[in-house]
């Protein structure tokens, strides 16, 4: 029987409807999204005092977007937020250099088993604010201390600097200032939410393929992953995690909606296994929410299995697409028409793809998301080969998959013009062409043959040696099947006219 992990939309019926799992008020909740950004939501404690009161919230992300923040009061108290600081310059050795320039600072120095105390002063510390590196810029000049000894400068430390105190500036971790007044006095938790980058989620496919004896398609195999990595600077505790994949639209210094905090309705296929992950239709995107809450550390990379689905009918296809045109890519639509060498240029390579649909009856339809997928074959000694990966974009349920996995090694094309002739007084063209396929396999194969009528709109097909069908306003398909150890010679002329 399949077994699916994430349950489809359209099995929400009422019948299965169960709540949404309690979420306690103090696990944060994540929403990641695949472009390296995601919104968090805490919850903190707050002792306020009628009037105007200074909260501090340290440990948010690093790399938070001040103007995404949210502070509100869930049981409804009205804060006016008078000013809103964040600081992102906790506490380092080059930071407290910084504070010390111009002053004189003990020293511990090694020579060996012995250590000495040398007085040192600060000249320039070689403090690099944070932002030169979040944007990417490159170690500036002034990036090395200078220190003075005994009347003599140096660059760099002569070693660990002994720091008589902490600033009373100083931060540990990134802080969050608040001026709030309200009217009212007493204990309550307060919500935070804001948008920060540093955090994103991509799906890995891993695909086994079987050919069964005598099938003329493939099975496969399928397990999916999600894997998480987190660079936000900050390690979540216990969370409860969401993962939404679509092209969302964001800006890099902007903010983005908080509509994802609204009310989720859960549902589950009874004859399915308990899954680790869930998926519905939310909004324009598809939202996966992991059933378990689980701490997300900061430099991680975590992984949860989403999809399983076994006997997945899939079809190889052969395809010799023979007219090399990406160095003609610059070309406009008059180019392509004047010039008679374009498109004679050819290649020999074969591709093999992998083609399967994505429906309910082929063991899936579900919303895959954007990811890699990776194939494998088992050896006849029974090891597992790998034999190709690819991208596939955001896939949704009842559409057809199909994956370049490489060339094939053993089926060759050769393509040739074999005329050309132009009247421009009459506005037409003709040109001729032969499309040579062969196998050097030991069992007959089927190709699609593509040629691409790329001279003009307006054009027709005469005297072609097979049959062919329409793939799109300028595309055509040969289907043959070119026997063991045999070839296909496919001719045709195509007509131009404007």
């Amino acid at each position: 029987m399949k077994r699916l992990l994430l349950v489809l939309c359209c099995l929400y019926a009422s019948s299965f409807a169960q709540p949404e799992a309690k979420i306690s008020n103090d696990q944060p909740v994540l929403t990641i999204y695949n472009q390296n950004f995601f919104v968090a939501r805490e919850r903190f404690p707050l002792d306020l005092k009628v009037g105007i009161n200074e909260i501090n919230y340290a440990g948010v992300a690093a790399h938070l977007e001040p103007d995404s923040v949210i502070l509100r009061d869930p049981n409804g108290r009205i804060l006016q937020v008078l000013e809103q600081n964040y600081r992102n310059d906790p506490v380092s050795q080059e930071l407290l250099l910084s504070f010390y320039e111009g002053k004189t600072i003990d020293f511990l120095v090694g020579h060996g088993e012995r250590q000495d105390v040398v007085k040192g002063k600060i000249i320039r510390s070689g403090y690099v604010p944070s932002g030169y590196y979040a944007q990417n810029y490159s170690q500036p000049a002034y990036g090395q201390p200078i220190i003075e000894i005994d009347g003599a400068l140096r660059f760099g430390l002569p070693g660990q600097p002994l720091f008589p105190q902490l600033s009373s500036d100083s931060i540990l971790k990134p802080t969050l200032t608040w001026l709030l007044q309200t009217d009212s006095t007493g204990k309550s938790d307060a919500e935070i939410s804001y948008v920060a980058s540093g955090m994103t989620w991509q799906a890995d496919y891993n695909l086994v393929i079987s050919d069964p004896s005598g099938a003329k398609a493939d099975q496969l195999d399928m397990i999916g992953w999600i894997t998480m990595k987190n660079q936000s600077g900050k390690t979540f505790e216990d969370a409860r995690i969401k993962l939404l994949a679509g092209d969302v639209n964001k800006i890099n210094e902007g903010t983005v909606s908080n509509r994802i905090y609204a009310a989720e309705t859960k549902a589950m296929d009874a004859a399915a296994p308990a899954p680790t992950v869930r998926e519905k239709s939310f909004d324009e995107f598809h939202l996966y929410t992991l059933e378990r809450s689980t701490t997300l550390r900061d430099n991680e990379t975590k992984q949860v299995e989403f999809v399983s689905a076994p006997g997945i009918k899939a079809q190889r296809i052969y395809v010799y697409d023979g007219a090399q045109l990406d160095q003609y890519g610059y070309y406009n639509p008059d180019q392509r028409r004047t010039d008679a060498n374009y498109g004679t240029a050819s290649n020999t390579k074969v591709w093999t793809m992998e083609e399967f649909k994505n429906s309910e009856n082929n063991r899936l339809g579900i919303a895959l998301p954007k990811g890699k997928l990776r194939f494998y074959r088992r050896d006849t000694d029974g090891h597992l080969e790998f034999v190709g990966e690819n991208i596939i974009d955001h896939t949704p349920k009842d559409e057809t998959i199909r994956v370049y996995m490489g060339n094939v090694f053993d089926v060759v094309g050769e393509r040739k013009r074999t005329k050309y002739h132009v009247d421009s007084s009459q506005h037409w063209m003709e040109e001729s062409f032969e499309i040579y396929v062969r196998n050097h396999k030991k069992e007959p194969v089927n190709v699609r043959v593509v040629e691409h009528m790329y001279r003009w709109s307006n054009w027709k097909l005469m005297d072609q040696s097979h049959d062919s069908r329409k793939a799109d306003a300028q595309t055509m398909e040969f289907p043959v099947t070119v026997a063991a150890d045999g070839e296909q010679i496919i001719t045709y002329t195509v007509h131009y006219s404007w």
